[in-house]
């Protein structure tokens, strides 16, 4: 039993010591190795290594991918022209150089991030500075993510990483200039609509007017016309008449007595008292005197 102990004990004391000096390099890192407190050695080369156990030598490990940076905070920025942006922004980098990155931030890949954040806030804020609102968001983009980048490259070798790529996610307005500005844009655009309409307006009265006008001339051409036709038909009608008078007068005196009678006799109603003896109805006698005038009619008796 003793023997079987002290053989358990010592393979523990082995595997513990083993796993104290071996260790893992991963192909997505770069292992960094200490010994008493300093950098003794890089690996880069993935598989298996080994170490002197702690407190002797220590390893750390770094990621050795892209890494991206997102803009943590949006504070404003100001143009050329005095106006208040806010820009979120990511940079695309990765460790390039262990050595310096553990000796300016750790192992710790967020103190970077925190030291790093203030720097590109600041390059972004010299590079708007320079330039309009219209240039920033359209004409000079690419221009002002490509300059950020020159500037952080310089500041980028002191902590041991490399800037591959700086993008504006998006430019927009602090929050009461974009009511503002939303205001400012309801009103030119209602002012428009209000042009617009008036002009619509003006137009429609135009258009309107004319047709009217139009109206009236085509009515009074009308009314010209139909009088004219119908003088021209009276006149014929006067000329038929006389012609036909002039042949036949006794028929003509006959015809008047006629019309005198049917102007007499228009109503049913009404009531005539003559001397059936007068001149009125020589023409219901056969008498060929000259057409006298209609008779007045009387209403007829209440009852």
């Amino acid at each position: 039993m003793n023997r079987l102990g002290f053989f358990v004990g010592g393979l523990l004391l082995l595997l513990m010591l083993a796993s104290s000096t071996l260790f893992i390099v991963d192909q997505r890192q770069v292992a960094v190795v200490y010994e008493f407190g300093q950098i003794k050695e890089v690996i880069q080369e993935p598989g298996l290594k080994w170490k002197l156990p702690p407190p002797f030598q220590n390893v750390a490990f770094l990621d050795r991918r892209i890494q991206t940076l997102d803009s943590p905070e949006t504070r404003p920025i100001f143009t050329a022209e005095k106006k208040s942006l806010v820009i979120d922004w990511l940079v695309k980098w990765r460790v390039t150089d262990p050595r310096q990155f553990i000796r300016n931030n750790g192992a710790d890949m967020r103190n970077l991030e925190a030291r790093l954040s203030p720097i590109v806030h600041a390059a972004f804020n010299e590079e708007v500075t320079k330039r309009t609102v219209g240039e920033v968001l359209s004409s000079a983009r690419d221009r002002v993510m490509q300059d950020v980048r020159s500037r952080l490259s310089e500041d980028a070798k002191s902590f041991g990483i490399e800037i591959l790529d700086v993008r504006i996610k998006r430019v927009d307005f602090v929050s009461n200039i974009t009511d503002s500005i939303y205001s400012r844009m309801r009103s030119e655009r209602q002012q428009v609509a209000n042009q617009l309409r008036s002009t619509g307006a003006a137009e429609g009265e135009k258009i309107r007017a004319d047709a009217d006008r139009q109206r009236e001339v085509i009515v009074a051409e009308a009314y010209r016309d139909a009088q004219k036709v119908k003088g021209d038909g009276d006149a014929k009608a006067s000329a038929i008449f006389a012609d036909s008078f002039g042949r036949d007068p006794q028929f003509a005196q006959f015809y008047r007595s006629l019309e005198a009678y049917r102007a007499s006799f228009r109503n049913k109603s009404d009531l005539m008292i003559v001397d059936p003896s007068s001149d009125f109805f020589k023409s219901m006698r056969g008498a060929g005197a000259p057409p006298v005038a209609p008779a007045r009619t009387a209403p007829p008796p209440r009852k």
